[in-house]
């Protein structure tokens, strides 16, 4: 544990879940949801670039696999603040051990988890309930001319979404399925 943050470690190399620990009593509880001296133990480089929250209105639906590409890669926190969604992240990193393998976690409001997702990752995530509400806090400004992304239902990823998949963006829908000579991005 360090500060407020219990990491547990992940089969891919530098991806964490962190459980966030909270404070508690009759008036409700606080959680910490960022401290970049906690963070900066577990990998987080830096300060705070963006931080986004997102809505999801329908359970099924999925967003992502989406990326940065050096220099603009990111360190991504993500956290679920309503209702539960799978967070999945894939190795994309070109000479990684684990290149193209997955994790995948469920991240809820009741169960204080965040991913902690290094540089060299594709992220999304599947709504697994209706009204879903998640806080990202990014390492690096979202540069539109680096953002790259993995087709979320393409099978050579062995993603097994829980749901069916709807809502799927054009632009996620449109991204390519993996070519035999993928090569990933420099980590």
């Amino acid at each position: 544990m360090s500060g407020r943050f219990e990491a547990v470690t992940t089969p891919l190399d530098g991806l964490l879940v962190l459980t966030r620990g909270k404070m508690a009593d009759e008036r409700g509880f606080l959680s910490r949801l960022f401290c970049e001296d906690d963070l900066a133990a577990f990998g987080w480089q830096g300060r705070v670039a963006q931080l986004n929250e997102t809505g999801t209105t329908f359970k099924g639906t999925v967003r992502g696999m989406h990326f940065q590409c050096p220099p603009h890669a990111e360190v991504k926190l993500v956290t679920c603040t309503r209702g539960r969604i799978l967070d999945v992240a894939v190795d994309i990193r070109e000479d990684s051990p684990t290149f193209l393998q997955h994790f995948a976690v469920e991240l809820s409001e009741d169960n204080a988890c965040s991913l902690l997702i290094p540089q060299g990752f594709a992220h999304g995530f599947q709504a697994l309930t209706d009204e879903v509400r998640m806080i990202y806090a990014h390492s690096h400004p979202h540069t539109a001319a680096a953002e790259g992304g993995l087709n979320p239902q393409d099978p050579a990823l062995g993603i097994a979404w829980p749901l069916a998949v709807i809502n799927l963006s054009p632009r996620d829908a449109a991204h390519p399925w993996l070519s035999p000579d993928y090569r990933g991005v420099a980590a």
